[in-house]
């Protein structure tokens, strides 16, 4: 069995995607086919940008969908590999509904730029903040976060990444108060994210209403692999659920490691990370062990990818 599985926000970098749209047709078509969505030179500011304007909410979201599913087609051409299910990672959730032919890539890159900018505009700068704990497990994260929250202040799981890695996200004094808590406890590390907003928690509720009204105007279509989604680690193949659950997925914790383990239990012993950098691949590896890890994102490795194939 086979995952291809998608990258979220913070693999961008300038030059991704760039080798791919130079050598294979597909790939310029497809960065082609989004800056017409966008109405401006998405390759541009992939290739040659500055990393700070890459790095903008609205501006990653798309370049990286486009970025990702650019390899995917040119794997699929090239290795001729197909997916038995697909997941992504917050954002590349949407990258796994394109691969899997529930959405367009067109109607993805333009909920994808909708998306940043409404979460960008929830919380205004400076007010949330999120942090990486490391060592220390989904109960002990809970009950911290429980602690530092009140009426006006919280603090709640975001990301729950692989065993003892779990980012936290709220507003800034309740995360820090968090943070503080969690390094008294033993933790072996906390690390302060360097993000524009406070992703999946309830601040992003103001972003979850504003998503609804333009996901009321995408039509899914049926699916050719279900796909694990991030707010509830299950799989599905009903496209009619779909809206709801990317909905909720903006104020609830991305369940990687449920997701992975969800995964696995399907059988699944063959994980391709399609898209830039292997921070999935990494996080896979430290949840399970026995499994083939690959990632995508440069001609040179295609020849693995064939070799797994055959």
């Amino acid at each position: 069995m086979i995952a291809f599985v998608f990258p979220g926000q913070g693999s961008q970098y300038v030059g991704m995607g760039k080798e791919l749209y130079d050598q294979f047709t597909s790939a310029k078509e497809t960065f082609d086919e989004a800056g017409e969505v966008l109405g401006f030179d998405l390759a541009a500011l992939c290739f040659e940008g500055e990393q700070q304007e890459l790095s903008l909410t609205y501006n990653a979201q798309p370049a990286l969908l486009t970025t990702s599913i650019a390899a995917l087609r040119v794997l699929q051409e090239e290795a001729d590999l197909r997916p038995d299910f697909v997941a992504g990672h917050s954002l590349g959730e949407y990258s796994a509904l394109v691969a899997n032919g529930s959405m367009t890539l067109k109607d993805a890159v333009h909920v994808v730029r909708k998306r940043g900018e409404f979460m960008q505009e929830a919380v205004p700068v400076g007010i949330g903040a999120m942090a990486a704990v490391l060592g220390q497990n989904i109960e002990q994260i809970e009950e911290i976060c429980r602690q530092v929250s009140d009426n006006s202040h919280i603090a709640s799981p975001a990301n729950l990444n692989a065993p003892g890695q779990i980012v936290i996200s709220g507003n800034k004094e309740a995360v820090e108060k968090a943070s503080e808590i969690a390094k008294s406890n033993g933790a072996k590390r906390v690390v302060p994210l360097d993000v524009s907003a406070p992703f999946h928690c309830a601040l992003m509720e103001p972003a979850a209403k504003r998503l609804a009204e333009v996901l009321s105007g995408v039509e899914f279509s049926s699916m050719s692999a279900p796909v694990v989604s991030n707010c509830t680690a299950a799989v599905t193949d009903d496209p009619s659920l779909l809206r709801e659950l990317l909905i909720e997925q903006v104020t609830s914790p991305v369940r990687w490691h449920e997701s992975v383990q969800t995964l696995f239990g399907l059988g699944v012993k063959d994980y391709f990370e399609i898209g830039p950098k292997n921070v999935l691949s990494g996080l896979i590896k430290r949840t399970l062990s026995d499994v083939s890890v690959n990632n995508f994102e440069k001609t040179a490795q295609l020849e693995s990818m064939r070799n797994d194939r055959n």
